[in-house]
């Protein structure tokens, strides 16, 4: 069943799960790490309690930026439009998105819009705002078209439980 039958109270829940979903694909920071180890994840993932904010750091660099090609390209546009589009068509159509509600970028944010944690914000801002119908439309437009693939790279080639385990919780709230 899809989220448009949400009402009130489960509305809520869900639009602040993609906001947590959101924070958890960007930087690993101590105040993520110590969110982490409140035991959220651990119910999950046991072994996602052992890691370290370093670890976490570490291994974001290496699935997500680089040095060299990452290994899983947090972006909308390198798995629909190809391996060189980055800001390619469906990134600007996620900007367009946004615009229509008077939304851009925050300055502090130095990544590209199509990435998956400024599209979770947006959706948890649909929910908030919207009628569930509209969120649905943008995640069936948008994170629903690509973001199996980027999970299913992120479950087969991190070395971290806790991208495994959000790699899971993503993938369970975007199907609703």
């Amino acid at each position: 069943m899809r989220n448009s039958v949400l009402e009130g109270d489960d509305r809520g829940r869900l639009a602040g799960g993609y906001s947590v979903l959101a924070r958890c694909w960007r930087q690993p920071t101590a105040d993520l790490l110590e969110a982490v180890s409140d035991g959220t994840f651990e119910r999950i993932e046991p072994e996602v309690a052992e890691t370290t904010v370093e670890e976490l750091r570490v291994e974001y660099a290496r699935l997500f930026v680089g040095p060299a090609e990452p290994v899983c390209p947090p972006y909308e546009s390198l798995y629909r439009d190809g391996d060189d589009a980055v800001l390619g068509p469906s990134a600007r159509a996620v900007v367009k998105w946004y615009q229509s509600y008077g939304l851009g970028l925050e300055p502090e944010w130095p990544d590209l819009p199509d990435h998956i944690a400024t599209e979770l914000e947006f959706a948890a801002y649909l929910l908030e705002r919207e009628d569930p119908e509209t969120c649905e439309r943008f995640l069936d437009e948008h994170p629903r078209l690509w973001i199996e693939e980027f999970l299913d790279d992120v479950e087969r080639e991190t070395r971290e439980p806790y991208y495994r385990a959000l790699a899971t919780m993503t993938a369970a709230a975007i199907d609703g």
